[in-house]
């Protein structure tokens, strides 16, 4: 089959922007996609404004909003996704028609896996970004999934599946973005994957409370406080993190009020701020690490993406309760970590196009694989 360029556009649970990927796709569309066959034409960063980031933030939290502001802040993250996709193409030096479609995650703002009444919502209207770009965009990728007893979420393991798995190595792959999820490749096994908890998502909030930086660059704070084991050890109580498999979480649940309750309930409110930063790291570490290890073998390779890969402190605390294992970033496979799940979704986009599904029932609890998402025409 002829290559054919696909997009994916990508704003996680991080809330600092979006990410664009415009990669070249050849051969079947029904094979895996590997290194071997995608090549990455454009990646752009479209950072949110504080105001926007600030108003989405809110929905996510439970602030009450009328049906004008919802609409309103739709068509806000709408016109950044243009924004965003027009940087690509400029980048890449492609007219729209030669781009087949562009999967656009948009920006959960509530995401609910358990219960009768689970469901998932993301902004980003896509018929405005479809007319904006002049491109068709594949959009509403979660929620066939639910509809078919599934979490939604993750769903870059299927790519994670592709790329990543050997067959006589144990592998891992960590995506950590806002929150963190794990993929599981052991060779002979259907590959699965969940949330672990949080990743960056109390970690940038506590440092933009307290600092006004959006995030602890190369985990230089953290590294300069002390571990508060109490903080810890209440943090480490939540029931989120037994709960089995198949299983995500977000902002719904970890957010910085789940954090002053912590505080609280250890005594910790009058603790340095650089040694809750240090606290904070730890716990994404420790929970990440036990997931890891129930992987099985007590050894084998962990690939990380996300932003967590570019937290020097963090991957170094990583490999460190973690000596079985290899830890290195995602791109000494042949893929960036800021890029990954930019390709998965473009890579979803290709398969939903073609009629393929794109979820995995093994990860996601969905009752059967499912085409995940709607094309929306220019």
């Amino acid at each position: 089959m002829a290559s054919e360029i696909f997009g994916g556009a990508m704003s996680g649970t991080s809330l600092d922007g979006v990410d664009v990927v415009l990669a070249r796709f050849d051969g079947d569309p029904a094979a895996p996609a590997t290194d071997a066959g995608v090549q990455v034409l454009a990646h752009v960063y479209t950072p949110y404004s504080t105001a926007l980031r600030e108003e989405i933030k809110a929905v996510c939290h439970g602030q009450p909003l009328t049906l004008p502001q919802l609409g309103l802040l739709d068509l806000a993250v709408a016109r950044k996704y243009v924004e965003a996709i027009r940087a690509a193409l400029a980048q890449a030096g492609l007219q729209p028609a030669q781009v087949r479609a562009v999967g656009c995650h948009g920006q959960t703002v509530f995401h609910q896996p358990l219960g009768e009444d689970r469901f998932t919502m993301q902004i980003g209207e896509p018929n405005t970004i479809a007319v904006g770009v002049g491109i068709p965009i594949v959009a509403d990728f979660r929620r066939r999934d639910m509809a078919l007893g599934g979490q939604g979420a993750p769903l870059a393991p299927a790519l994670h599946d592709h790329w990543f798995r050997h067959p006589q190595r144990t592998r891992v792959v960590l995506n950590g973005g806002g929150i963190a999820n794990i993929t599981a490749l052991i060779p002979g096994q259907p590959t699965y994957g969940f949330d672990t908890g949080p990743a960056n998502v109390l970690m940038d909030g506590w440092c933009q409370a307290r600092t006004g930086q959006a995030f602890d660059r190369d985990g230089q704070w953290a590294r300069s406080g002390r571990l508060l084991e109490t903080l810890l050890a209440t943090m480490l109580q939540e029931p989120y993190l037994q709960m089995p498999h198949p299983k995500s979480t977000g902002r719904e649940l970890f957010h910085q009020e789940w954090l002053q309750g912590c505080l609280a309930r250890s005594a910790a409110t009058q603790a340095a701020d650089a040694d809750v930063m240090r606290t904070l790291l730890e716990f994404t570490v420790r929970t990440v690490a036990d997931a890891v290890q129930r992987v099985g073998a007590g050894r084998g390779e962990l690939f990380v993406c996300g932003g967590a890969a570019q937290n020097g402190f963090f991957m170094q605390r990583l490999a460190e309760v973690l000596p079985g294992w290899t830890v290195a970033s995602t791109a000494t496979r042949g893929i960036a970590p800021d890029q990954v799940e930019a390709i998965a979704f473009a890579n979803f986009a290709r398969r939903t196009v073609h009629g393929l599904p794109g979820n995995l029932p093994s990860v996601t609890g969905a009752s059967r694989p499912c085409v995940l998402g709607a094309v929306y025409g220019v």
